[in-house]
């Protein structure tokens, strides 16, 4: 098979193999690089057995004929060693829980997958990269217990000061080998601005960088794996019709990796983004004369991005009406993010996070006012004992912590305070890193 080859958004940066894609993170021209072919999978061909087995076969379709083919299942094996259950909720409701591998987010499925991914394509040729990466909450620590201590990798992480959780905060923080975190004077969308004009700056030339932000196509494959999973827990294990799959969205890369998974065979009823106040995508989908517009700080601070990267994507791989077809998007309050949250808890016994909450809300309201309906499948982004104070407001119950949170109170930080001025962030990274 031939090996699929990845071009930039921009048209300029293309024929990159899935190696170079991910080594590189953002391509030459600025933009982000999507597969040139999409490959076919069939349905019916994936096993069921296991999350495992069935992630093997949906990314060897993805990887047949490039340097991760004879290594990719031994990847998936180290990457992925965590359960993802479907929590039924209430009738033709259901929640896909991604938040049971070592950092409690779904950021672990792209970030751990990735992290071993770009160190095979290292080892090959003998690189060195620093990863450059913004969060909003738990991409960063994702990425920094993915990546931490594999050979010809650095992490710099950049955060918004407190525009994160004190817990998620916490993971941020604590020191790792070759994890380099740094707290921005400023929202996220200057993180991620930050990011970009790295990339670009005679500051950071020397500097051999990458990103596993979003923005970079290997945290998105990776990705598409719980989608299928998803759907066919419900098609085949519960006999229902393909679903609607509601997508709690900041940055539209896990929205656009499902899009990913639908384009390869994977059946939907349709996506909904659901949103808090940062609503880009839900006001371009009522006229696409909207403007992206600056961060506003809510109760579902992961999700705080007035500029998604991602909708560069989208567009693309849905022209035209497609995006219009085959995706809804709805913005939910803060209050009615904490009244989810109350609601679920009082009639189910179970705790969302607050932006598992907005896609909990965002179906509540598309039941009622569109007559949305069979099942739906809501992505459970995070573990609500991450967000305690939001849990106890709403539900009157603090979440019991977990393991891998307790831990993180003995052990020493490794934080820096900077200014949201890139060429400042180099001379320090040169400093850090000793560049």
């Amino acid at each position: 098979m031939m090996e699929i080859r990845y071009d930039s958004t921009r048209g300029q940066d293309t024929g990159r193999t899935l190696g170079q894609a991910i080594a590189q993170g953002l391509a030459e021209d600025g933009g982000l690089f999507l597969p040139r072919s999409i490959p076919r999978i069939d349905e019916g061909t994936l096993p069921d057995a296991s999350f495992l087995a069935m992630s093997r076969a949906v990314m060897h379709a993805w990887t047949d004929g490039s340097s991760f083919s004879p290594v990719i299942d031994a990847i998936l094996l180290d990457a992925l060693n965590f359960a993802v259950p479907m929590v039924p909720i209430e009738e033709d409701l259901f929640v896909c829980e991604l938040f049971h591998g070592p950092t409690l987010s779904f950021k672990d499925f792209g970030a751990r997958t990735m992290a071993r991914m770009l160190g095979h394509t290292l080892g090959l040729s003998g690189e060195r990269r620093v990863i450059l990466v913004a969060t909003s909450g738990d991409t960063g620590s994702a990425v920094a217990d993915g990546f931490a201590g594999i050979a010809g990798i650095d992490v710099v992480l950049l955060y918004p000061e407190g525009g994160v959780s004190e817990v998620q905060e916490r993971q941020l923080v604590v020191s790792r080998d070759g994890v380099h975190p740094f707290a921005i004077k400023g929202a996220f969308d200057d993180c991620q601005r930050m990011v970009k004009e790295a990339f670009r700056s005679p500051d950071w030339q020397d500097i051999p960088l990458s990103t596993a932000n979003s923005i970079n196509i290997g945290r998105l494959l990776p990705q598409m794996l719980y989608y299928w999973w998803s759907v066919l827990n419900l098609t085949r294990g519960l006999g229902r019709t393909a679903p609607h799959i509601c997508v709690p969205s900041g940055n539209l890369g896990n929205l656009t990796a499902g899009v990913l998974a639908h384009l390869s065979g994977m059946p939907v009823a349709g996506f909904v983004a659901a949103h808090n106040a940062n609503d880009y995508l839900a006001r371009y989908l009522q006229d696409a004369r909207a403007a992206m517009s600056g961060t506003i700080p809510t109760v579902s601070n992961a999700m705080d991005v007035g500029a998604p990267s991602n909708f560069e994507r989208l567009r693309q791989l849905l022209p035209g009406d497609r995006l219009h077809g085959l995706v809804r998007a709805v913005s939910v309050s803060d209050e009615q993010t904490i009244d989810a949250m109350r609601k679920v808890f009082g009639k189910s016994g179970y705790t969302a996070d607050p932006h598992t909450a907005v896609g909990l809300e965002t179906v509540d309201i598309l039941r009622r006012k569109e007559g949305l309906g069979g099942p739906v499948v809501v992505m459970s982004t995070a573990n609500p004992a991450k967000f305690p104070d939001t849990c106890r407001r709403a539900t009157g119950v603090a979440p019991e912590e977990p393991e891998q949170l307790a831990r993180l109170r003995e052990l020493p930080s490794n934080k820096q305070l900077i200014e949201a001025d890139t060429a400042k962030l180099a001379a320090r990274v040169r400093t850090r890193l000793g560049l």
